[in-house]
């Protein structure tokens, strides 16, 4: 055997035969990482994987604990309860040494539901400017779970996530609610404070429970045994995929404004004299001839820009918009999104503005037949300390027509799916408590709610190994148009649901009406949801029986006749009737379950109710609408009542 192929074979062998440390490395989940938040003043427990049977060593703060791997690898110590403070260092060593630096230990909060709970601070920016520019606390750090689902069970660790300091560059990713909840905590108790961030946007509650919990829910049961084969989701990933995109394909192809060998309709020189308009904001099937058409339509207006605007750098705020758009600002193409909830707000550099006449065309898909300008938005051209507003007539015309687009299968709102994926590797990590904003996806089958959230509660608690966790929660805000007369609504059995959750031991709620918007799934006023989410941890997590913690909860009601007197919890230095001298919000019924708007008046501690409408009245309700916008009752600290009836109709 010559030398040349004596190195080559030495050097093959090399390559391809592990040495023994390389079958021994320690590995850490995600969570347990730089820059972690450890839960002061409970066992904390560190875990890992490492080689079948390896003795592992963990020395922190000054002190040495031992585990050996299991059978499969996996391990874990559990550390004694620890005081508040820090940085410090960890060190693990094997036959291989780890080093997690810079580890603070505090109180940590899960922080989940769906996109309310998501809903980052860069989203609210423009209502808490100087909260995003002042924002610098090392001692308050994220760390943002990636979506993951799963069908066969519980995943051992997470997609990715690291832990992340808040700064004026970081504070972007931030859960809103769960940032100002960690800032009222850390004025209150400085100590530092861990938010794991773990929600998905449109995600109902039943994604949420584990396989044990879903057992009682033969329904959704079936569903998530149906998404255990891998091949079923891959082949349904793929015929939703394609027919997606054969219809965009169809639009793009169909659509006159795209047309090849035309002058496209972005372009300035294109004449447009023959369009027809519509007023901005607005729906198209409610303005135009066109009715709810589903395709492509193009929208144009010319708009006079002073010089004293040119140069600089520029926004373009165009509301929401139903569903997708691509806009452009004279020919240049300044923003596009793809679906209809994000705030259309497209900031340009200085160049695409020009002294005199500027056109906006907007290029807006609409995939269900509603399509359109969101009302009750802003819709203007900003550049320095100058606005043009938007509103009024803009031309449009059919670029396409389409029938609806086809609908595809969210595999991450199925039953368990989010659970296995997003909670179960968290579970070994210990906490102070937990968050949770959801219910928005789960109104429109409100029947079996709280059954659920009862079921998710216990769920959680017993898989984290904490039996009386705290689980603090955000009753369902104000949203949809407001409605003259008294009905039904999915939105108030959710938000009644959730008060009735706090017969539920160690669980508190922060009631939002009056925080919501009517137009947007997703208000922006998220400041006043993670206080009253700190009020309700103040009492709950922390034990301050002194706190006013929440708002006016109804108790008990007393009937005599035409009125009724209502007892509450939560009222606090007193009861008020916020903004107006008489209260407002509530209705009652007799016999025949027909609801009538009510007087009410505060006595003392209680609210008497009556209407000269019903003679023998038999139930009682309050703020009981998708958007109850004259419901005013409250305590003096400013607290909302919650929704409440007082019939089981």
């Amino acid at each position: 055997m010559n030398s040349l192929l004596r190195v080559v074979l030495l050097f093959s062998c090399t390559c391809v035969l592990p040495t023994p440390a390389a079958f021994s490395q320690i590995r850490l989940p995600k969570l347990v990482s730089n820059g972690m938040v450890l839960q002061r003043e409970k066992p904390v427990t560190i875990w890992g994987w490492a080689a079948a049977e390896e003795k592992v060593a963990i020395t922190f703060q000054g002190k040495t604990y031992r585990a050996t791997a299991d059978t499969q690898g996996q391990w874990r110590v559990s550390l004694p309860a620890m005081k508040a403070g820090g940085p410090y260092d960890m060190t693990l060593a094997a036959s291989n040494q780890v080093k997690v630096s810079d580890i603070l230990i505090g109180d940590v909060w899960l922080c989940s539901g769906q996109s309310n709970m998501e809903t980052t601070m860069t989203r609210v920016r423009d209502k808490y400017p100087e909260e995003v520019a002042t924002a610098n606390n090392p001692r308050i750090r994220q760390f943002n779970v990636p979506m993951s689902y799963a069908f066969n069970g519980p995943k051992a660790d997470l997609k990715g996530g690291s832990w992340v300091p808040v700064t004026p560059q970081t504070i972007g990713d931030y859960s809103a609610v769960a940032y100002f909840f960690a800032k009222d905590l850390y004025a209150k108790y400085k100590v530092p404070i861990g938010i794991i961030k773990d929600a998905v946007g449109g995600s109902p509650a039943e994604a949420w429970l584990s396989a044990d919990a879903l057992k009682q829910f033969p329904t959704y049961q079936q569903a998530a045994e149906k998404y255990k084969d891998s091949t079923l989701i891959a082949s349904t990933q793929q015929r939703d995929q394609a027919a997606g995109r054969d219809w965009q394909r169809r639009l793009y192809q169909a659509d006159q404004g795209e047309a090849p060998g035309q002058t496209k309709w972005s372009d300035p020189s294109y004449n447009a004299r023959d369009w027809a308009t519509m007023n901005v904001p607005g729906y198209w099937a409610n303005q135009t001839p066109l009715g709810p058409v589903n395709g492509v339509l193009w929208f144009r207006k010319e708009v006079d820009v002073p010089a004293s605007m040119v140069g600089k750098p520029a926004r373009l705020e165009l509301g929401t918009l139903v569903d997708a758009d691509s806009t452009y600002i004279n020919g240049q193409l300044v923003g596009t999104t793809g679906y209809q909830y994000p705030p259309r707000k497209y900031d340009f550099e200085p160049g695409v503005l020009k002294p005199g006449k500027n056109l906006i065309v907007v290029r807006l898909v609409s995939n269900g037949g509603r399509g359109g300008f969101t009302l009750d938005k802003e819709y203007r051209l900003l550049a320095g300390d100058q606005t043009l507003d938007l509103r009024g007539p803009w031309q449009y015309k059919v670029g396409a027509t389409m029938s609806p687009a086809p609908g595809s299968t969210t595999f991450q709102y199925q039953p368990g799916g989010l659970y296995n994926g997003m909670i179960a590797p968290v579970t070994p990590y210990t906490i102070k408590g937990i968050l949770w904003y959801q219910g928005e996806s789960n109104a429109g089958r409100p029947q079996d709610y709280q059954a659920l959230m009862t079921s998710l509660i216990s769920d959680w608690r017993q898989h984290l190994q904490q039996p009386n966790l705290p689980f603090l929660y955000v009753q369902l805000p104000n949203f949809m148009a407001a409605k003259k007369e008294p009905g039904e609504s999915g939105w108030a059995m959710i938000r009644d649901i959730q008060r009735r959750l706090l017969t539920v031991p160690n669980t508190g709620m922060a009631v939002t009406l009056g925080l919501g918007e009517w137009n947007d799934i997703h208000p922006v006023t998220k400041q006043p949801v993670g206080h009253r989410l700190a009020l309700a941890a103040q009492k709950v997590a922390y034990g301050d029986k002194n706190v006013v913690a929440s708002g006016p909860l109804y108790q008990s009601m007393q009937k005599n006749g035409n009125k009724a007197t209502l007892t509450f919890s939560g009222v606090g230095s007193g009861l008020v009737a916020q903004g107006k001298g008489s209260l407002e919000g509530f209705a009652v019924a007799g016999s025949d379950h027909q609801f009538h708007w009510a007087q009410a008046r505060i006595e003392g501690n209680k609210v008497v109710v009556w209407s000269d409408q019903v003679k023998d009245l038999v139930a009682v309700r309050y703020a009981w609408a998708d958007n109850p916008e004259n419901a005013n009752l409250a305590n003096k600290e400013g607290l909302p009542a919650s929704t409440f009836r007082t019939d089981d109709f």
